[in-house]
């Protein structure tokens, strides 16, 4: 595998992929405390369908990010948890929110410019 990151096979692309789907990352963020049932991460998040939340914990499995525990209680109970692996992945999240919670109103702004009409816009 190389490591420019232009090519298909850089590994830098593969965490790209990885975080760039939004779920994934908030996922593994609402995990960080310990394991939950998917009805706890659905609460917890907000905003997600049990579909979507499905497809995530899938392909974070399948990532080798997240573990999935059943127990055979009456009823049968699943639980997800961070894999050694996706905890390494905390770090990278964190410091991408701090980001974004540092620069959001400038990017926000910037959005908001850029669909105001052109004929409210300031010029120089």
């Amino acid at each position: 595998m190389t490591t420019d990151a232009f090519l298909s096979d850089c590994r830098a692309r593969l965490a790209f992929d990885l975080l760039s789907n939004t779920w994934n990352a908030v996922v593994l963020w609402a995990l960080r405390d310990g394991p939950r049932r998917p009805v706890e991460l659905r609460e917890q998040i907000g905003g997600i369908s049990s579909k979507v939340l499905t497809e995530t914990l899938r392909r974070l499995q399948f990532n080798g990010l997240v573990d999935r525990q059943e127990h055979p209680d009456t009823p049968p109970r699943v639980e997800y948890r961070l894999t050694t692996l996706g905890r390494t992945l905390l770090a990278p999240i964190d410091a991408f929110g701090a980001w974004a919670f540092e620069h959001g109103d400038e990017v926000m702004a910037a959005q908001e410019a850029a669909t105001s009409d052109p004929l409210d816009a300031p010029t120089a």
